[in-house]
């Protein structure tokens, strides 16, 4: 049976709202390239209007009823929700996948990590209670001094479309814990379940304007989000060249921003390795999610004394990988989001290709899948340090391949990258591992494995992948301000001044 596709209008101010020029985007299912819906598309004048509820929302009461209140108050509301996607799970898993085209099975770890994530930063809006009016140590008796968490105020969140609902998670989570009110815009390929996220807000009764989601086009929608001037903060994840534009956008406000964006990332894979074991999780470091992962290991450096072994084997694992429908039972891995993406994906392959580089498996459609955005588990051999397919990012299932013979030589391809989002190490000496953590210029290294992400855990990277941390307590800090308060105790006069008395 077809799952329904819901018709949503903007979710404005606790209610739906067709937009002001009532323009619609199609949904275009990236499986059967059929369109199967659509969502509205917001423009500058919807955004004026989200913006204003958010404020509204933020001061309504002197903040006692949102922004003001007790930690615990909001957290009821982050578990309702939880709660209300928990009870949806199957529902939102299926309308993720058929949107954006990942398999069901990670749609649905994704959908309860979602849930997680909001219950995580529940249990963090009731502990920054306790946090409010800490004290500070200081060198003169006469003084105390505290300081106060505090919402930072209206902030807009641009998420990206290859994890729809959890990236919008990670940021609408923490910003409503910490007191904020928010404009979601999610990506206008992959909108379904966020906008489903207002539904789940309007029924477990969350105040009107405390969270507006605007579907829509990034120039129409995003960019008058990023420049408005009673926007507080804005938080983004996506491309670096977005991320750059609104970077110059926020600086002309001095607006504080979060940007979580490309990555180059690399997977050392060391001689004394279970060659099966770093098959697979070499494997999911670039193949997860269609390939289509900001923090993707998809630089394999490969020892090489192990080096044609090791992609013997990873041929064999790559030709198991069921390619199918992403509802299909076993599916891992579906097709990429859009057209645009697999005319870039190919476009890739291709300039590898041309440039001297060797597929060694993949790089073209598979051939039992004559309709969707399907491209093969593809892996690239030969590759130069100034081929493009060693510096760009691809966001496919491409996974190119370098030899090494030494840890320094290792470490030195390894951070041959202007990004720093993760890193990846395979050994079983635990002490080499130790090394190249530290050695590695990124956020997030992984040790035996590739991708884990936890919701406690910090988020982020250096170099031009962004700064800030999402997730985690740094998730929350995101989006609070710190105030100091000091006050004088003593009942002597300052004396500062000779009295005019």
């Amino acid at each position: 049976m077809a799952t329904p596709i819901p018709s949503r209008e903007l979710f404005i101010d606790g209610e739906w709202r067709e937009p002001i020029n009532k323009n619609r985007i199609p949904i275009i299912n990236p499986a059967s390239e059929e369109t199967i819906g659509n969502i509205p598309a917001a423009t500058a004048e919807d955004v004026n209007i989200a913006v204003e509820a958010a404020r509204k929302a933020f001061f309504k009461d002197g903040g006692i009823s949102w922004s003001s209140a007790t930690g615990a108050h909001r957290a009821k509301y982050l578990r309702a929700i939880a709660a209300k996607i928990t009870e949806r799970k199957s529902e939102l898993a299926k309308l993720e996948a058929i949107d954006c085209g990942k398999p069901l099975e990670e749609a649905a770890w994704d959908i309860d990590d979602v849930a997680g994530c909001f219950d995580y930063y529940a249990d963090i809006a009731e502990a920054l209670d306790s946090k409010q009016k800490t004290p500070i140590s200081l060198p003169m008796e006469a003084f105390k001094c505290h300081v106060l968490r505090e919402p930072i105020g209206v902030v807009g969140l641009i998420t990206p479309w290859n994890y729809p609902m959890l990236m919008a998670t990670w940021k609408v989570a923490p910003a409503l814990a910490a007191g904020c009110t928010a404009i979601l815009k999610p990506s206008e390929l992959a909108s379904i379940t966020c906008l489903e996220l207002g539904e789940v807000c309007r029924e477990v009764g969350l105040p009107p304007g405390v969270l507006n989601i605007l579907t829509g086009l990034g120039p129409e929608a995003g960019a008058p989000l990023a420049s408005h001037p009673q926007v507080d903060k804005i938080a983004f994840t996506g491309s670096s060249t977005t991320g750059s534009k609104i970077m110059t956008a926020a600086a002309q406000l001095v607006k504080p921003v979060t940007l979580e964006l490309g990555g180059k990332s690399p997977i050392v894979v060391f001689e004394d390795v279970d060659l099966d074991k770093a098959a697979e999780w070499t494997l999911f470091g670039c193949f997860w999610t269609n390939g289509q992962i900001c923090s993707a290991t998809s630089r394999l450096l490969v020892h090489e004394s192990i080096a044609e072994s090791f992609l013997e084997k990873l041929v064999k694992w790559c030709e198991n990988i069921k390619i199918s429908e992403p509802l299909e039972e076993g599916c891992r891995l579906g097709p990429v989001v859009s057209s645009g993406q697999y005319e870039k994906v190919m476009k890739f392959i291709s300039t590898a290709k041309n440039e001297g580089a060797t597929i060694l498996c993949g790089g073209a459609r598979p051939q039992h899948l004559k309709k969707g955005f399907f491209i093969e588990p593809t892996i690239i051999t030969d590759v130069k340090t100034s081929m493009q397919i060693w510096r760009e990012e691809v966001f496919g299932p491409v996974l190119c391949v370098k030899t090494f013979s030494t840890e320094e030589e290792a470490i030195e391809l390894a951070n041959d990258t202007h990004y720093g989002l993760g890193a990846a190490v395979l050994s079983q000496d635990l002490e080499r591992c130790e090394r190249m953590t530290k050695a590695f210029q990124a956020g997030i290294v992984w040790v035996n494995c590739s991708q884990p992400c936890f919701s406690q855990a910090p988020w982020g990277g250096k170099k031009r992948s962004g700064f800030g941390r999402e997730l985690g307590e740094w998730g929350l800090d995101n989006y609070l301000n710190v105030k100091q308060v000091t006050s004088y105790t003593s009942g002597e006069p300052w004396g500062w001044y000779k009295s005019p008395a």
